[in-house]
């Protein structure tokens, strides 16, 4: 399954909520999408999942429409809005049934679909229970058994993680995880960046409608976060090692953290980096710990963005 949003726009009178973005991912990635507030992310959500229609531009799912054909795009996909369930009055099991019928599965394999999607997302023993009396965390895993019910290829999910509790959060990224090793295309919007560096396998930026970067986090951080920062960790002369290595020439900043010495290098090739250890050292400095602290998304994204998260 190969996933194309090609030149999309969704104007709102003078508003530009989504300003000619194009990207594409695939099966078994999981592809993040952030940007500030306003961004256009739930927008942009909305159109893939054929809730709303774009100004210009369209969005391809293994070359299908979702302006030309949504009918045909929808059995291709499932979302999962920023929403909890509603019909707090039906059971778990009620409210998986009433999508499969809709999504137009019918007799055994209707069955079939909603107890298997029950054990995946483990609301097995929650079955009878009815949706208003579940927590913030089952009820999104009600809503993710419903966008997974008809068996996507591809899910879209818009701020699944917001307001939930750590044991939940992990819990949704283990399953995420296992969709992607079965082949799924997962798009996901989260403001929670460390989680999507270790989840992600290509991340979308985006800012006033726009696309400001994408790819992958090793590559953009190669671009957007050059320099490096090192963590030497001495066993003494901590203040003395600070001031010299403020005087080498491809040292930019210093910063003391405890024990650890913090160092950002200007151009920090490998070379750079090695050569600074071998005088460290030379110098008799008794040096414990050198490592390179690796660049994350949360540094791309600074370096893109104003840094307002939604």
């Amino acid at each position: 399954m190969h996933i194309e949003v090609k030149n999309l726009s969704r104007h709102f009178g003078r508003l530009k909520a989504v300003d000619g973005i194009s990207f594409a991912f695939g099966s078994g990635q999981v592809c993040g999408f952030v940007g500030p507030n306003g961004a256009g992310k739930t927008t942009t959500m909305r159109v893939m999942a054929t809730l709303d229609e774009p100004t210009s531009g369209d969005v391809f799912l293994d070359g299908v429409s979702v302006t030309e054909y949504p009918e045909k795009a929808r059995k291709l996909l499932g979302f999962v809005p920023d929403t909890l369930p509603e019909y707090g009055d039906m059971t778990v099991h009620e409210y998986l049934d009433f999508f499969a019928r809709a999504y137009g599965l019918r007799g055994r394999n209707r069955t079939m679909a909603v107890d298997e999607v029950e054990e995946f997302t483990n609301l097995t023993g929650l079955r009878e229970k009815l949706i208003k009396a579940l927590s913030k965390g089952m009820k999104q895993r009600v809503s993710l058994g419903r966008a997974l019910v008809h068996n996507p290829a591809v899910l879209v999910l818009d701020e699944p993680a917001a307001g939930l509790d750590p044991t939940a959060r992990l819990e949704l990224r283990e399953l995420l995880a296992i969709l992607a090793q079965q082949n799924k295309a997962v798009f996901i919007s989260s403001h929670i960046l460390t989680e999507l560096t270790t989840m992600c396998h290509r991340v979308v930026i985006i800012e006033k409608g726009r696309l400001v970067e994408e790819g992958t986090i090793e590559d953009m951080t190669a671009r957007r976060v050059p320099k490096r920062t090192l963590i030497i960790r001495p066993v003494d002369r901590h203040d003395e090692l600070c001031r010299e290595l403020l005087q080498t020439p491809s040292v930019e900043k210093v910063k003391r953290d405890g024990d650890d010495i913090l160092v950002e290098v200007l151009h920090g090739s490998e070379d750079t980096v090695a050569i600074l250890l071998s005088d460290l050292v030379r110098r008799g400095y008794r040096i414990v710990e050198f490592r390179q602290k690796r660049a994350n998304l949360e540094d791309v994204f600074m370096s893109v963005t104003k840094g307002e998260l939604q």
